[in-house]
């Protein structure tokens, strides 16, 4: 592994401190806004329980709270869709920036780094606007410098991680002493959807709650437990799939699209672009170690095993971070990350990989140490 590739260096992650089940989760999905019918009940009963969520946590819409102060109120006539968008705005304010801090702070211990050395800091969210945003919040709650330089890359979705990280390894590739700070921190709980669709359904079903943090630059010495060159990234918008995912701002917080054609296109179309990308890196499928697939759904997880190829149990890390944690948006790759490395697997290359709109996948190549 060459010296001169920047690396991650170290990784954090954070979650809001209460969690909740996903029956407990359902039972109050169902108090916010109750189906219409019987038929209606049950098929948001068997989205929930096919999600593979076990346990998710949430800051804001999965709590009900009767005094409105940071949760939301069951439907109404006064308020059949929920809250606005922005009070939903306000509360991802709120929520995002502790969450934010937090695994900013582990990133920081896990390479024994001082806030001050750290010269960029990348943000990536796709669940919430406010400027100045989070990030201000950040440099001044962690002592950040005031000179460093700020980029956010903004509404990707799910893989708004490996476009930060792609931002982050330009600029360590530019300057050995650079230190990039990279921060991803979503509040998808704001954006219950009352009266859902179907689609909508399996989305309040599956989205939850989080933050991860990596520092990104070239090593001085031996890297610390982060220790993974970024050996390259790739890129590319799947054909005739642009109708099949996607976000809008609505009146009632951001309403996501999700086409049942969206696991049949990754099957088809994901397969050949991985495989001729890590061709030109001089590999293949097989000699690929940890795979760190965000895990849209159980479908799309299937979906990415049948086009690669892949045993089962080389998914395990995305399948358990989905049950624990929910699909968290753009950090959750990340925390696969964090799990893979948890687990001591063996060292050599690896990939990130992650869909969101357009559709749109994204992968880091990167190799950890034996």
């Amino acid at each position: 592994m060459s010296d001169h590739l920047p690396c991650i260096l170290g990784l954090g992650t954070a979650t809001p401190r209460a969690d909740t089940s996903q029956e407990e989760a359902l039972a109050l999905a169902l108090k916010l806004s109750p189906a219409e019918t019987e038929d209606a009940r049950r098929q948001i009963e068997l989205i929930y329980r096919r999600s593979g969520v076990e346990r998710r946590a949430t800051t804001a819409s999965l709590s009900v709270q009767e005094s409105g102060e940071c949760g939301f109120s069951p439907a109404s006539l006064r308020q059949p869709l929920g809250p606005g968008t922005a009070a939903r705005m306000a509360i991802y304010r709120l929520r995002a920036m502790p969450l934010a801090v937090e695994s900013s702070r582990l990133a920081l211990l896990d390479c024994a780094m001082e806030p001050s050395s750290i010269t960029h800091l990348v943000t990536a969210s796709c669940t919430g606007f406010a400027a100045p945003g989070w990030d201000v919040e950040v440099v001044d709650a962690l002592g950040l410098p005031r000179n460093i330089l700020r980029t956010n890359v903004g509404f990707m979705g799910c893989h708004g991680a490996i476009n930060a990280i792609r931002v982050a390894r330009a600029f360590a590739a530019a300057d050995p002493a650079a230190r990039v700070l990279v921060c991803c921190t979503e509040i998808c709980s704001v954006h219950f959807r009352y009266k859902p669709r179907p689609d909508q359904a399996v989305a309040n079903a599956l989205f939850a709650d989080g933050s991860a943090a990596v520092v990104v630059g070239q090593p001085r010495g031996k890297p610390g437990r982060g220790g993974l060159v970024l050996r390259d990234t790739a890129s590319c918008i799947l054909p005739d799939s642009q109708d099949q995912m996607g976000w809008s701002v609505g009146d009632h917080g951001f309403e996501m699209s999700l086409g049942i054609e969206l696991p049949a296109t990754i099957r088809r179309s994901a397969g050949l672009w991985l495989r001729e990308w890590l061709g030109a890196n001089k590999l293949e499928i097989g000699s690929i170690r940890r795979w760190a697939v965000h895990p849209g759904g159980p479908k799309i997880l299937s979906a990415v095993a049948e086009a690669l190829e892949l045993r089962g149990s080389e998914l395990e890390a995305s399948k358990g971070v989905l049950a624990r944690h929910g699909n968290m948006s753009s950090p959750t790759v990340l925390f696969i990350l964090d799990e893979l490395q948890k687990r001591n697997t063996p060292g050599g290359p690896g990939v990130l990989l992650s869909f969101g709109p357009g559709i749109a996948a994204e992968a880091i190549l990167f190799e950890a140490p034996d």
